[in-house]
């Protein structure tokens, strides 16, 4: 079955390959909570990737992401429903949706032509006003013809014409396409030797409430998520361009892992699958923990998912002002017991909501980068498998006794070997050779693949 039978979503924008690298118009969507943002978001990028579902406050961040029509590439970014009247968690997603408006080149207003202008609404247009951007009015849950009438009513908002739009069905979704293009500004042309590539991704991972979004906001240098004490504020993976020393790095929150994908339920279910896109997208994941709390099941099972992932992988203990002598000693057996199949991994101690310490990220992300990319050329792996196959031959089984004949190594990102055999190598030497690949070539902070190919008895 491909992505469009299981998707019901008709595909509107179409991603296209080697298209320019360069700066594109940005377009904020905002509106009251539950008039269908995230559904028309879907709609515009072809895919589902913004989570919906029938209640509100369900987005929480400001979420971007890439669109395309009629050849023309811009940026969407979803927003959390804006209440003017919101206070406590309401009043920062509001807030997070007025800085979208500030940062965004035109905006597109979603209005539920079915209810028709509430006071919300006018007060949004007032910061609108105010704004100066662009605004494209789309009338939301227009789903036949009679529904039309009523979305002209709201030509009495005074932002001119109304698009009456369905983002369940697609019906009048080209116009609304035409109308925002009309009103973000031409890209500017790509300045040649632009590098293609981008910056280097890194997925923010771990379980809810430990501190995700707030080294984010650290980073970032601003409240770029919603941060609350409730576990699980933040539902969509949010992408951010950070400034860390001489480079630009692409920070991927993402939601936290609290459940297995099967238990999870609703937008947690979306959410889940969302933070394994997010791991799968990036080139390192950096894995919160709480250090004031015990390692969990939780904690281990995110990083089997880094690892199958076959990503690097960084380890930050945060709330490290938390830590007390007792704690740091109990700590230290928790990190020998729980984190064992990941020692390679570089650990910070950071504090997010402070900033201590988390200048140490940068150089624990470049040796990880550095360990996931290496490559051993042939010759020099040949050789040291053949002196560790001299100094520890593989056990005699069953008066049997398995060689390795030759090694070599296809790919990095992450590093994978092929090991040709006379025989079945058993895991407990799988383990050595890994662990002495990593004692004479490094490989810090990734995971290692190695494959077996043994070779085949011929008949007599």
């Amino acid at each position: 079955m491909t992505e469009h039978d299981a998707d019901p979503i008709e595909w509107i924008g179409e991603e296209t390959e080697g298209a320019a690298v360069g700066p594109v118009p940005v377009l904020a969507v905002v509106g009251r909570p539950n008039v269908g943002k995230s559904t028309l978001v879907n709609r515009i990028i072809g895919r589902r990737e913004a989570v919906v579902e029938d209640r509100p406050g369900v987005t929480r961040d400001r979420v971007s992401y890439d669109a395309e029509w009629s050849g023309r590439a811009f940026t969407i970014v979803d927003t959390g429903g804006w209440d003017p009247d919101a206070r406590g968690l309401a009043e920062r997603i509001a807030a997070q949706a007025e800085m979208a408006v500030s940062l965004a080149d035109a905006v597109m207003f979603v209005v539920d032509a079915t209810i028709g202008i509430t006071d919300a609404d006018e007060a949004v247009v007032k910061v609108l006003r105010r704004s100066g951007k662009p605004v494209v009015l789309a009338a939301n849950k227009v789903d036949d013809m009679r529904a039309e009438s009523e979305a002209y009513g709201l030509w009495n908002l005074g932002l001119g014409e109304p698009y009456p739009v369905s983002a369940l069905h697609g019906r009048g979704s080209g116009d609304l396409l035409d109308a925002i293009l009309a009103a973000l500004p031409e890209p500017p042309p790509v300045a040649e030797g632009t590098e293609v590539g981008g910056p280097r991704r890194i997925a923010i991972v771990g379980r809810p409430n430990v501190g995700k979004s707030s080294l984010l906001n650290k980073l970032a240098g601003e409240e770029r998520v919603v941060v609350d004490n409730v576990a699980g504020t933040t539902v969509d993976p949010v992408d951010e361009l950070v400034q860390l020393g001489d480079r630009t790095w692409r920070f991927i929150d993402t939601a936290g892992i609290r459940k297995r994908v099967k238990e999870a339920s609703g937008h947690e279910y979306y959410a889940s699958l969302r933070t394994s896109t997010a791991i799968d997208r990036a080139e390192v994941a950096v894995l919160v923990l709480d250090a004031d709390q015990n390692i969990a099941e939780q904690d281990v099972r995110i990083l089997q998912t880094v690892r199958e992932a076959g990503r690097a992988l960084v380890i930050a203990f945060n709330k490290w002002d938390l830590v007390d002598d007792e704690r740091r000693y109990y700590l230290e057996r928790e990190i020998e017991r729980e984190l064992v199949q990941v020692q390679w991994a570089p650990r910070i101690n950071i504090t997010a909501r402070t900033g201590w310490h988390i200048d140490r990220l940068v150089p624990a992300l470049d040796k990880a980068l550095e360990g996931w990319e290496t490559r051993i050329g042939t010759g020099a792996l040949n050789t040291f498998l053949g002196r560790l196959v001299s100094e520890h031959p593989h056990p005699v089984r069953g008066g049997k006794q398995p060689k390795i004949l030759f090694g070599t190594q296809p790919s990095s990102a992450p590093p994978t070997f092929i090991l040709f055999t006379s025989g079945k190598l058993e895991a407990s030497y799988e383990r050595f050779i890994e662990r002495r690949l990593r004692e004479e070539f490094g490989f810090v902070g990734t995971p290692i693949v190695l494959q077996q190919r043994v070779r085949e008895k011929r008949k007599r």
